[in-house]
């Protein structure tokens, strides 16, 4: 019979009971939802107290001054507006103009910055020194100032349009804008545009085919000249079977200003230079930076393989280099897209411009104001995404 040895004394120790108060976890989420909590009494207090104070002096609240009358007029629309359109449509003019101004800048930007950053890793004395001017100038003045700068040069230095130079034929600049010649009108136009964005998924689609050959039997494709072939050739053919119109509609002078053509009004044009050139020089410093944190030695390697200067960084340097580049591009970005907003100092119609003024005449600030914070946070996100996702594309994949 076996005998236990186990006295009282000899009792396995047992772990202390921990309460709930003493558990991090417990507490960690209760101090969450405390925090949480207090957030949302702050917000319901703040919103009832304005609530409150409007309904005191008789402002009505929420949006449905949108379907009013806007009664007044916008310079420039990328779609049909008149003063009798509504307050939303107006909005939607604003809005449309921004996206103009961003996607243009963001684009203009990336080509200027990236020329002078490797321009400052010139070993040409000069254009080194000159490209590091523009940076140092650029960067050390405030953006505002550059755009009153632009707006001055654009408006002051040219003519009225009855003396408005003509450097080409049809093309006409005066202190109105920049006007040139623009496609009469023809449907056949349409088919055109449809047949490039046709062509533009065709070339996606042979770059993944290409790719994909490449990597199962090691032959490369010409991928560039096809590219190019397929961009010209398919909006050409659709162009040629529509009957080839060749009709322009000149700008023409009729009074005191041009009808007809296109137009490239100074605000438009001050805010563009302005945005692009105080941007490329911060993107200018990033892809330097970005440059000099590859190992010389992979330049050395590429070059020893026999591969030109202009082969070796457009090969080996820069698609190494866009790993580190990516991150603080998208953050100059979101700077360009939200400093488009100060359009509203040299009167180009973008966003904020139409909000203040759609403001003023309803008296809907809170309103105005959250549709313009809403839409900019919108347009941030939807770059930051963007860039996120390309930054995970390009990134190196350990085999």
């Amino acid at each position: 019979m076996a005998i236990s040895t186990r006295g009282p004394g000899n009792l396995a120790p047992q772990a202390p009971r921990r309460s709930l108060i003493n558990d991090p976890n417990v507490r960690a989420i209760f101090f969450q939802i405390l925090v949480l909590g207090g957030v949302v009494l702050l917000g319901w207090y703040l919103v009832s107290n304005v609530l409150e104070n409007l309904a005191r002096q008789n402002i009505a609240t929420g949006f449905s001054f949108l379907d009013r009358e806007a009664s007044f007029a916008i310079g420039e629309a990328m779609i049909p507006y008149s003063p009798a359109s509504s307050y939303s449509q107006a909005l939607l003019v604003g809005f449309l103009n921004t996206i103009k101004v961003a996607v243009l800048g963001i684009i203009l930007a990336t080509v200027l910055g990236t020329v002078i950053g490797i321009a400052r890793l010139s070993s040409n004395f000069l254009v080194a020194k000159l490209a590091s001017i523009y940076v140092e100038v650029i960067r050390n003045v405030p953006v505002l100032l550059q755009l009153f700068f632009w707006y001055a040069v654009i408006s002051e230095s040219l003519p009225q349009p009855r003396q408005a130079l003509n450097p080409i034929p049809g093309v006409f600049l005066s202190n109105r804008g920049m006007k040139f010649p623009s496609l009469a009108d023809d449907p056949i136009w349409t088919w055109v545009g449809l047949a490039l964005v046709a062509a533009m998924v065709g070339v996606w689609l042979l770059a993944r085919w290409a790719r994909k050959r490449q990597e199962a039997t090691g032959q490369q494709f010409p991928v560039v000249l096809a590219s190019i072939g397929l961009l010209l050739a398919l909006p050409l053919l659709t162009w040629v079977v529509g009957g080839a119109p060749t009709a322009l509609d000149v700008p023409v002078l009729q009074g005191f200003n041009f009808r007809g053509g296109i137009t490239i009004s100074p605000e438009f044009a001050a805010l563009l230079m302005g945005l692009v050139i105080y941007t490329a020089g911060f993107i200018a410093e990033i892809v330097r930076s970005g440059i000099r944190a590859v190992n010389w030695g992979q330049t050395e390697a590429a070059s020893a393989l026999g591969l030109h200067r202009g082969e070796v960084l457009r090969l080996v340097v820069l698609p190494q280099a866009l790993r580190i580049i990516v991150p603080p591009t998208t953050s100059q970005y979101l700077n360009l897209t939200k400093n488009s907003s100060l359009a509203v100092a040299i009167g180009y119609p973008d966003l904020v411009s139409v909000a203040n003024t759609t403001l003023n005449q309803t008296g809907q600030a809170i309103e105005a104001v959250s549709i313009m914070m809403a839409v900019y946070l919108t347009i941030s996100l939807g770059i930051s995404l963007f860039m996120n996702w390309y930054n995970t594309r390009i990134a190196l994949v350990e085999r």
